[in-house]
């Protein structure tokens, strides 16, 4: 009889011991398992970059094959947003964090890391039919300000050509751009909204008197099919630096790179895994020597390159 109670307690103590475990293992939040060159983590991307980040993470995923990176291409805004509500580990945008972002992550006591990865630029691109393939700094100002909202007639008996300003997306870095850009903070009435970059191009080659808005990234790498076909069916846009009236700069990269070409901007990924997971590990490789060769063929420049310096004599 002492035997068989003996058993019976060793038995309820086991099963009490297994179903403590149980319970613990299964409230217990499951620690990630990614490392920097495999597992999975989501991202999301700013539209203007989807070309370039297509290349950037199919190279990425060919060398580490056991890494999977899951991409988002979104708006400015609705990017940002889903680095903020945690669904995205990495984000790509065209700014840095503003101190109000900051705080907000710092409430949670996050530090996101901040990587420059490429200097871009603003595109301006025309109908085919429009003779105004060069502005001047002062011209294009005026046009983003709303003041002008003609184009200039080559024949003066010519009836006025209503100018409209179109941009892919609302909450677009673009339209933000161009906000940012007037006087008054605020978008120009005869600026609206399409649904993308492709829709861009594909209403100012139809419309002689649109002024189309996209990132150089669009239009920059002479390889690629799409770049090849925007070309076609519009004309970039020359632009003058302020106050000069003789020297026009499309967005070539070397005047990105000099600042010739007045409407530039940089490109950064924000990361708020600050761990060595997969997140920080994919800003490395876009960061480092084959992610930044990627970017100089697609037509933008490195953030971090090699200087080559010729001496002339």
């Amino acid at each position: 009889m002492r035997i068989k109670t003996s058993y019976t307690f060793l038995l309820v103590f086991v099963l009490f011991a297994l179903g403590f475990y149980s319970c613990d293992r299964s409230g217990k939040k499951a620690e990630p398992t990614d490392t920097p060159t495999s597992g999975e983590v989501n991202i999301a991307i700013d539209e203007s970059y989807s070309l370039l980040f297509d290349t950037e993470i199919y190279t990425f995923q060919s060398l580490y094959q056991n890494a999977k990176v899951n991409a988002r291409f979104l708006p400015e805004t609705d990017a940002l947003k889903a680095l903020m509500d945690d669904s995205v580990k990495v984000v790509v945008m065209n700014r840095a964090l503003n101190e109000s972002e900051k705080q907000s992550f710092k409430t949670e006591n996050l530090y996101p890391i901040e990587t420059k990865i490429a200097e871009d630029a603003i595109a301006f691109v025309v109908n085919n039919e429009n003779p105004d393939t060069n502005l001047l700094f002062e011209q294009i100002s005026k046009i983003l300000n709303g003041t002008d909202t003609t184009w200039k007639q080559v024949n003066p008996k010519s009836e006025a050509l209503k100018l409209n300003i179109i941009f892919d997306n609302p909450n677009s870095a673009n339209a933000r751009y161009i906000a940012e850009f007037s006087k008054e903070a605020k978008l120009p009435a005869n600026a609206f909204a399409v649904n993308s970059n492709t829709e861009v191009v594909d209403y100012v080659s139809k419309n002689k008197g649109a002024l189309g808005v996209l990132s150089v990234n669009w239009i920059s790498d002479k390889d690629d099919s799409t770049s090849i076909g925007f070309l076609k069916k519009v004309k970039v846009v020359g632009i003058s630096k302020e106050g000069d009236s003789e020297r026009f700069y499309k967005p070539y990269q070397a005047y990105i790179k000099t600042k010739d070409y007045p409407f530039c901007r940089d490109v950064y990924m924000i990361n708020r895994q600050t761990r060595a997971g997969l997140g920080k590990g994919f800003v490395s490789f876009v960061a480092g020597t084959k992610g930044q060769l990627i970017i100089l063929k697609m037509g933008l420049v490195p953030a971090i390159a090699p200087v080559r310096m010729i001496e002339i004599n």
